[in-house]
């Protein structure tokens, strides 16, 4: 029997804890690594968040930390933004068994679609600007990107889903000027937030430093 199944009960009970106490707009899932990873969710409480069910799949998280290729993969508090336009607060925690792999991951995913309209709002009514303000501090070049990437999102004032040509523009105008590329595979993660090729993040990156003609596809 698989850690999932030696601890479902608690794990179970816990996310009725956890689903009664924070309510409708947080999805809480848990994914058994053991699973072949286009199926690996076993328990999921108001999976409407992200459309999910039981025997769905992860994410790229944790394929990266499945492959090994995040040795980690702990990660507390980051943006995520879904195509349908959803703006979602998440954490990933990775359980492991006695040899440190990892076996089961426990996510929590908050709808904070709303709350960020209103805090947009806010800002726009308080005449608050965020290129006078300065990132969040963090511990790691992951949460500075993380952070680089909500205050230039919060600058455009739209879901990256929804963004136009010049919104990712401004998006991209703002991480370059806070030196969000120099943190490695910082470029990857742009392009999959703003659904762009690489060649297209290139393209538009000269167009924004001044160094040739935009021709970057639409």
């Amino acid at each position: 029997m698989n850690y999932y199944q030696n601890n479902k009960k608690w794990i179970s009970e816990f996310l009725d804890m956890l689903s009664a106490h924070f309510g409708d707009d947080v999805e809480f899932v848990v994914h058994d690594l053991s699973l072949d990873y286009e199926h690996t969710i076993v328990d999921i409480r108001n999976g409407k968040i992200t459309g999910r069910k039981i025997g769905d799949t992860g994410d790229i998280l944790g394929l990266e930390v499945v492959k090994g290729t995040n040795q980690d993969g702990n990660n507390y508090n980051y943006i995520h933004f879904l195509p349908n336009g959803k703006t979602l607060r998440s954490s990933t925690l990775f359980l492991r068994d006695e040899n440190n792999s990892p076996v089961a991951a426990i996510g929590i995913n908050e709808d904070i679609t709303q709350s960020v309209q209103l805090e947009q709002y806010l800002h726009e009514k308080n005449k608050f600007s965020l290129e006078e303000s300065k990132p969040l501090f963090t511990n790691d070049v992951n949460g500075m990107l993380d952070s680089l990437i909500a205050s230039a999102q919060m600058l455009v004032g739209k879901n990256t889903a929804v963004m136009t040509k010049e919104d990712k523009l401004v998006f991209l105008r703002y991480l370059d000027e806070h030196g969000a590329f120099l943190i490695t595979r910082s470029g990857q993660k742009v392009c999959e937030i703003l659904n762009i090729s690489k060649f297209t993040l290139y393209n538009y990156l000269d167009a924004i430093r001044g160094a040739g003609p935009e021709s970057a596809e639409k």
